[in-house]
């Protein structure tokens, strides 16, 4: 995955502080550093670290699989995960992150994108310092009435502002503004927030779309569909990414291409909510026509495993299987999505996404002796793509540290993570009303 998309046999990697320092024949770059440190074997396949676009770190986690999918969405999101979120101390969301961060990580995603569900940012932040992964940062902002964490627009983009100043001296953390979107977000908030990353030169993401529903509300109070209205607020270009933009018109479509804003795309959490991904998303045209878009895996009673190559080959079969067309996109579109296109979808494509010199040092081994890959096939980026997933995942590294090792993440204590989290689960069940 470098300029060419080259895929070189029997080479290797040279990793100097957080930086790639060379890529060549294993059998060079061993002879030039006899001492270096060697992680994998002959038989590995190494990739970039994957991104992982949309992922919500807090709430849905410590309830991980527990909301039933016999229900709608918004009773999900309402009755669910919201009280959910309510229910969360300060402490449950740096488990939360923790946790997810954990899995994440060990599926070989070395960058993640909080889409703005967080009522304690800096034990976020903590959480991904701790476990020693590069993400973004956002927090609740909505301001509509009797709804958890909201505020008035001018509190809102102050509590936004203040987390800006937080963040952006972390080396692999960078703050965004996250609105919560939909239609949960008055337009002095968006026209605010809008203006907050543009004077701070940050990107700025929300949720808008992923069923029909937004458009019906938008239609209802402004006489405009979603993204007609958002663009009129100065909240649609270049450095805003869409978390989900599914049910989009031809007007919307055409807009976001124009605007060159980018979209997350999360189809297990659309497949897994039946909001019409196969009737209605257009995802795959955005792409072939240029759109910018990065996958994500949404949260876990939605897309539930945080598994970026498990969700590129799911977007790569419905988009193949939408067109009609096996020639539309393949494995090596699916592997692109979760790397180099994902890290240019998020405005990152200048430190991740690739392996060649220079870059930061984002690294994933898959360990290539289970089942799934015998045996071996003659294209790695096929078989990784349509017969593997994340589980096949034995190293990672991020900015040159070493994050996983032999599939388990070695920078936190994962047995006292795992039974905290049980023991949470089982309260904020019960405080939510579902215990």
């Amino acid at each position: 995955m470098n300029s060419t998309r080259e895929v070189l046999s029997d080479g290797a990697v040279l990793v100097d502080g957080d930086l790639i320092a060379a890529v060549g024949p294993y059998r060079d770059l061993r002879a030039d550093h006899p001492d270096a440190q060697v992680i994998g074997t002959a038989d590995s396949v190494v990739t970039p670290g994957y991104v992982n676009a949309h992922q919500h770190l807090t709430g849905d986690r410590l309830v991980h699989s527990c909301i039933p999918d016999a229900i709608d969405s918004h009773t999900a999101i309402f009755d669910w995960a919201v009280p959910i979120h309510a229910a969360h101390t300060a402490d449950d969301d740096e488990l939360s992150a923790s946790l997810a961060l954990v899995e994440a990580v060990g599926n070989g995603i070395t960058c993640t994108v909080e889409p703005g569900t967080v009522a304690h940012p800096d034990r976020v932040m903590a959480a991904l310092r701790t476990v020693g992964v590069r993400g973004t940062i956002g927090r609740w902002a909505w301001d509509v009435d009797d709804a958890p964490f909201a505020a008035p627009a001018s509190v809102v983009v102050e509590q936004l502002e203040a987390l800006i100043d937080a963040a952006e001296a972390e080396p692999l953390i960078s703050p965004w503004v996250t609105l919560v979107g939909h239609d949960l977000m008055s337009d002095t908030l968006v026209e605010a927030a809008a203006d907050l990353a543009r004077r701070r030169k940050v990107r700025m993401t929300y949720h808008i779309s992923p069923s029909p529903s937004d458009a019906v509300a938008y239609l209802e109070r402004t006489g405009r569909r979603p993204l007609v209205h958002l663009d009129g607020l100065g909240a649609l270009g270049p450095d805003v990414l869409l978390g989900h933009a599914v049910h989009l018109d031809d007007a919307e479509l055409d807009l976001a291409l124009e605007r060159d804003a980018a979209i997350a795309s999360c189809p297990w959490a659309y497949l897994r909510l039946a909001q019409g991904i196969t009737a209605g998303g257009r995802h795959g045209e955005f792409v072939r026509r240029g759109g910018r878009l990065a996958l994500g895996c949404d949260a876990e009673n939605a897309g539930d495993a945080v598994d970026v190559l498990r969700a590129a080959a799911l977007f790569v079969g419905l988009a193949r299987d939408r067109a009609l067309d096996p020639l539309s996109f393949t494995a090596n579109d699916a592997l692109e999505l979760a790397t180099i296109r994902g890290a240019r979808a998020i405005g990152m494509d200048d430190r991740i996404g690739s392996i060649e010199v220079g870059k930061q040092a984002d690294i994933v081994v898959h360990d290539t002796s289970g089942p799934q890959w015998q045996p071996r096939s003659t294209d790695p980026v096929r078989q990784l793509i349509w017969a593997s997933d994340g589980r096949s995942v034995s190293d990672v590294v991020v900015a040159g540290r070493v994050v996983v090792r032999g599939g388990v993440c070695v920078t936190v204590d994962v047995r006292a993570l795992y039974e905290a989290a049980a023991e949470r689960s089982v309260s904020l069940l019960r405080q939510a009303g579902h215990g």
